[in-house]
C-alpha cells in the first residue's frame, strides 16, 4: 500500500506504514543496520524470496530511506545503505526490539539487566564472531570515533546511565530497576585499571545513550582517562541489536562488555554483568589471555 492509498493523510502513523509497508521492510532495515548490505547476503540472513527482496529493496530506495551504491560494473552490483532519513528508524527498531523483549517474550517488568538464561542473554553472546557495524559515534569531549579502536584490542562496557552530582538527577525509580545501580563504581573501576589494560594491548571506551554533555559532566567528575562515547541515536544498539531499557523517558542499553579484536570482531561478551566492579577484573584476564597471542 502506498502512502496516497491511505484515507488518514494527517496520520504520521499511518504515512510511516505506508512507507515500510510489512514486517520483512523492518527486518531489511534491520539487516543493514547491522552491516548485512548486499543483496546475496541479507536474503541469506531473512530467508525471503528474491522477488519479495527485490520489491522491498525498490520501495525504500524509491522512499529514500535507503540508497544505493555500486561495488561492481559487470555485472552491476550494489551496497544498500541507510540515508540520514533511514537512520531516523533506528530508534523505532530499538523500541520495538524493547517492547517485544519486555512485553511479548516477557512478563512487562521493568529491568535493566537480563536472566543468564534468557532469549536476551543468548542474543547478545550469538555476537561473538559478528563484526561492529562501520560508524562513529560523539565522544564526551566532542570528537567522534567508531566504537571500536582500529587496530586495537578494545573494551566496550556499555552502561545505563552515569551522573555527576549537581548536574542532571537520577532518573525516577532509578535505585529500584534491577541493574540500573553501579554505573559510577563501573566506571571508576576501569579507570583505576585503565593502565593494566594499555599495558595488555587494550583501549577501554564506555558507551552510553546519554548526550555527549552528560557524558562530559561525568567523566570530569569521576576523572576518567579513557573516552565515553554517546549512543543517543540508537546506532549502535539497532546494529548489533543489544538489550535496552526505558527509564526516565529515555532509551538506555542495559549493562553489558564487549571484547572487539584489532579487526572490529567481538571475541568475547560478558551479560548479564552481575558485579561491575568484578566484571573488570575479569574482562581484563579475557584481555591478557587474547591480546597477548
Amino acid at each position: 500500500m502506498r502512502r496516497a492509498e491511505l484515507g488518514d493523510v494527517d496520520c504520521g502513523i499511518a504515512q510511516a506504514l505506508g512507507v515500510l509497508g510489512d514486517w520483512w521492510t523492518f527486518l531489511i532495515v534491520r539487516e543493514v543496520a547491522g552491516g548485512t548490505t548486499r543483496f546475496d547476503a541479507m536474503q541469506r540472513e531473512l530467508g525471503v524470496s528474491r522477488r519479495a527482496l527485490t520489491e522491498r529493496l525498490a520501495g525504500l530506495v524509491e522512499h529514500g530511506v535507503l540508497h544505493r551504491r555500486p561495488y561492481s560494473a559487470h555485472p552491476p552490483r550494489h551496497d544498500y545503505l541507510l540515508t540520514v532519513k533511514g537512520e531516523a528508524l533506528l530508534p523505532v527498531l530499538v523500541a520495538l526490539q524493547d517492547w517485544g523483549t519486555r512485553h511479548v517474550m516477557g512478563d512487562g517488568a521493568l529491568t535493566a539487566t537480563a536472566g543468564a538464561d534468557s532469549a536476551e542473554a543468548r542474543r547478545v553472546h550469538r555476537l561473538v564472531g559478528r563484526r561492529v557495524p562501520e560508524m562513529t559515534l560523539r565522544r564526551h569531549d566532542g570528537g567522534a570515533e567508531p566504537p571500536a579502536v582500529p587496530d586495537r584490542w578494545t573494551v566496550l562496557y556499555l552502561f545505563p546511565g552515569a551522573f555527576a552530582p549537581g548536574g542532571q538527577g537520577l532518573p525516577p525509580g532509578w535505585g529500584e530497576i534491577p541493574g540500573a545501580v553501579g554505573c559510577t563504581l563501573e566506571s571508576r573501576t576501569y579507570a583505576d585499571r585503565h593502565a593494566r589494560f594499555r599495558a595488555a594491548g587494550a583501549e577501554v571506551r564506555g558507551v552510553s545513550t546519554q548526550r555527549p554533555d552528560q557524558l562530559r559532566a561525568f567523566a570530569e567528575h569521576a576523572r576518567l582517562p579513557y573516552p565515553l562515547l554517546s549512543d543517543e541515536d540508537g546506532r549502535l544498539a539497532a546494529g548489533l541489536l543489544l538489550p535496552t531499557f526505558r527509564a526516565g523517558g529515555v532509551a538506555r542499553l542495559k549493562r553489558l562488555t564487549l571484547l572487539v579484536d584489532p579487526e572490529s570482531v567481538v571475541r568475547a561478551v560478558q551479560f548479564p554483568v552481575t558485579d561491575p566492579a568484578g566484571s573488570v577484573d575479569e574482562m581484563l584476564d579475557q584481555v591478557r589471555r587474547r591480546a597477548s597471542r
